[in-house]
């Protein structure tokens, strides 16, 4: 045990997930050219991400519950994430995912490795005539990046004490980053830190996290991302 106290925030999509069954869901089932301009348009920041998925989904045809089990069927947790849970479960270090993906497919997936007792914070859905509709009860009025404000999350759910950790690799990570004192990057999140200067750790899978998160516990002192505390002041500040 350690008096350390982690709070681990995780992306599910491709981060979870060995691909991104997201945007697999839209490009199978929706128009992959229209699905491809709409992405453009929200990574340019002209179009808000509730809007990306409101487009995307609206492109979506022949969409039916059996289609989408066998959809999934083609979509695995990294094997890895398991035994990085009982890690974290066994030293006492809370585990929250942060998507900006839907409750359909994420608590399907995550039932089907008996993960479902995670708590998970993720964009909503209910289905007419076959076919998602998205809804966002976590979106953020001033914040329109995603759908589900990964930043307001972590905000809501850590203290001064706790040493926040996130673990991502995409578009819709680049926020929450900023907030938190440890971060894990890979794929295009990894480059956005490069690009950035902000301070990751690479990984490959969760026992490179499992393995580096070890290492920090078992240290007398570890120092938070200064940065990170100056953007979470400044926000609290703010009210």
């Amino acid at each position: 045990m350690t008096d350390k106290v982690f709070k681990i925030f995780i992306d599910f999509d491709g981060t979870i997930t060995t691909a991104d069954v997201g945007a697999g869901l839209v490009n199978t089932f929706g128009d992959k050219e229209k699905v491809a301009e709409i992405v453009k348009a929200w990574m340019e920041n002209k179009i808000t991400s509730p809007e990306s998925w409101y487009a995307m989904f609206d492109t979506m045809k022949d969409f039916s519950s059996d289609k989408l089990e066998s959809f999934l069927a083609d979509y695995i947790i990294d094997e890895t994430f398991p035994a990085f849970v009982n890690y974290c479960e066994e030293n006492k270090f809370e585990i929250q995912i942060l998507s900006d993906g839907f409750d359909f497919y994420i608590n399907r997936l995550l039932e089907r490795e008996n993960l479902s007792h995670l708590k998970v914070f993720c964009n909503k859905s209910r289905f007419i005539d076959n076919k998602p509709v998205p809804s966002f009860p976590w979106s953020d009025e001033e914040c329109k990046f995603c759908g589900n404000c990964k930043r307001n999350h972590i905000l809501t759910n850590t203290g001064d004490e706790d040493y926040i950790v996130y673990i991502g690799d995409g578009y819709s990570d680049k926020c929450p980053i900023q907030f938190c004192d440890f971060v894990f990057a890979k794929q295009d999140l990894l480059r956005y830190c490069e690009m950035n200067r902000i301070t990751y750790f690479p990984f490959n899978n969760f026992n490179d996290v499992t393995g580096k998160i070890n290492e920090l516990k078992g240290k007398k002192r570890i120092k938070k991302r200064h940065q990170a505390e100056l953007k979470r002041k400044e926000i609290f500040m703010q009210g």
